[in-house]
């Protein structure tokens, strides 16, 4: 994952994405699903890497499963630190209000059920926060998958 977000292997994203693709799911999700939603990445951390790795997992998702990815519909509306250092506390609170979805995204998002699609889920502080943002406008239900689970504070 590392590589993936830091080292530039941008193309690990689509073996990451075919091997999520396994995943069961149950019937009424795998029926209702209308789009995967990648998490988005601030301006400035897009042209550091060139690529959203969460954008390349669900593109890779999207041939297995048959629904397509919807990069446009949720924005990040303020820039946010990097997640890796902090509590789960502070990590709440940095990405609290950091997404909204995007002003020409109503229609589409009413009364989907979506994907969110990120790399690793710590607290799930960030999903959560994507999650918000698409209920606000308007979507109904809300998946996650995510590649790795890293451990966070008190976990054994």
């Amino acid at each position: 994952m590392h590589a993936l977000k830091y080292g530039g292997w941008h193309a690990l994203g689509a073996a990451l994405g075919e091997r999520m693709a396994r995943l069961t799911w149950p019937a009424d999700v795998l029926d209702e699903r209308t789009a995967l939603i990648p998490v988005p990445l601030s301006d400035g951390r897009m042209r550091e890497r060139g690529y959203n790795q969460s954008e390349r997992i669900a593109a890779a998702l999207s041939i297995s499963w048959r629904i397509p990815v919807w990069s446009d519909v949720l924005v990040r509306s303020r820039v946010t630190q990097t997640q890796t250092r902090l509590t789960p506390e502070e990590r709440l609170a940095n990405v609290s209000g950091a997404f909204r979805a995007s002003a020409t995204s109503g229609r589409a998002l009413r009364g989907a059920h979506l994907v969110l699609v990120d790399d690793v889920v710590t607290t799930a502080a960030t999903l959560n926060a994507c999650a918000a943002a698409l209920f606000a406008g308007g979507a109904r239900i809300l998946s996650y998958v995510t590649f790795g689970r890293a451990p966070a504070a008190g976990d054994r």
